[in-house]
């Protein structure tokens, strides 16, 4: 009797420079800016504002942002991505690899890595708990394109977005509880942002979508790929789990790119009208990300932190991400075996997996 091969897992995330250089910087944001779901206009006029302007003058403001976070180990989310590839290979019976989306570690190396070691079938969990076109669905993409390019390509099956799974609901629960023990004011959650063109272009009706207030809380066909209304209804999902009130708590989207109209409200106003309406003690979470990385340390913990305390705050936490804790180590591998399941999706189209 022979024993079923397992599947290879495959964690994927953003990714990162290979160091703060200027150079490194510039390479990296390259790739990552050049990313059609990313900056997603005609590829002339992407290249023109990528490589005509924004690598003229961002990657030296970028690169001084990532010395500020770096550490002897390197990157921040490289390192609690490898410590969570560690803690997931101790508990997955097959062969475990991480890739990046961009950068290093690539998805194509990650690939060739499981493959080598046997594998036929490959789970790939996108480490983005919402779906958008800028994250969740361009490393679908990537995988399915660097799958396809082997000389014997394995099969891949992904898991869907988990914001709403009751696994990750309660690790987050469970990881957020003690940070909320003691005084607090208020209860900040702060999503990356996107464009609001990104959120109309992934409504299938192409009139449902921010047309109403409530829209995010009445299913649709738009809300399997409707950002906005994943983070919202995660922040609700996290305050009912916590038995928070509803004035406790409040939801706002940072990291803007850009002059077009992107989610509102923004963070960092967000941050300085709550300190002048008397919230002195402010904690903030963002669940858009499950390692603590450049928008969470920097661009959140020490530059958030700032505008609240000029504002007239007292006292701000942020709350650390999911990172490589042991409890979400073990939902990821309960959850993704539910990826067997589902068929491939069809990024270019905007699908996610049924």
């Amino acid at each position: 009797m022979t024993t079923k091969q397992q599947p290879g897992l495959l964690l994927v995330n953003l990714g990162s420079p290979d160091s703060p250089s200027v150079s490194d910087v510039r390479r990296y944001l390259d790739e990552f800016l050049m990313d059609e779901r990313v900056i997603d206009s005609h590829v002339v006029i992407r290249n023109l504002v990528v490589r005509g302007i924004i690598l003229n003058t961002r990657p030296k403001k970028s690169a001084e942002a990532y010395r500020k976070v770096w550490t002897d180990e390197g990157s921040p989310l490289i390192v609690i991505s490898r410590q969570l590839e560690q803690q997931v290979a101790g508990l997955w019976p097959g062969p475990v690899a991480l890739g990046m989306r961009y950068g290093n570690p690539s998805i194509a190396t990650a690939l060739e890595q499981l493959r080598q070691s046997g594998v036929g079938e490959i789970i790939v969990v996108p480490l983005y708990p919402h779906y958008s076109m800028s994250s969740y669905e361009t490393a679908v993409e990537k995988a399915l394109d660097d799958a396809s390019s082997m000389s014997d390509p394995p099969r891949l099956h992904f898991l869907p977005p988990f914001y709403d799974h009751p696994l990750y609901r309660k690790v987050l629960a469970q990881v957020t509880a003690p940070h909320l023990e003691g005084e607090w004011d208020h209860l900040l959650f702060s999503f990356h942002g996107v464009p609001v063109r990104h959120i109309e272009k992934r409504d299938p009706s192409g009139c449902y979508c921010l047309k109403t207030e409530d829209c995010c809380f009445t299913d649709h066909p738009a809300t399997p790929m409707c950002y906005r209304a994943q983070c919202r209804r995660s922040a609700r999902y996290l305050a009912e789990d916590l038995n928070l009130a509803d004035d406790q708590w409040s939801v706002a989207f940072q990291s803007r790119l850009g002059n077009d109209p992107w989610l509102e409200p923004a963070t960092e106003p967000t941050t300085e009208r709550l300190a002048k309406q008397g919230i002195e003690k402010l904690k903030i979470i963002c669940p858009a990300f499950v390692a603590d990385c450049l928008e969470t340390i920097e661009e959140v913990d020490m530059g958030v932190r700032e505008t609240f305390i000029k504002a007239g705050g007292k006292q701000f936490e942020m709350i650390p991400c999911l990172n490589a804790d042991p409890r979400w180590a073990q939902a990821i591998v309960e959850m993704a075996p539910e990826a067997l399941q589902r068929t491939s999706p069809a990024a270019s189209d905007g699908v996610i997996p049924q």
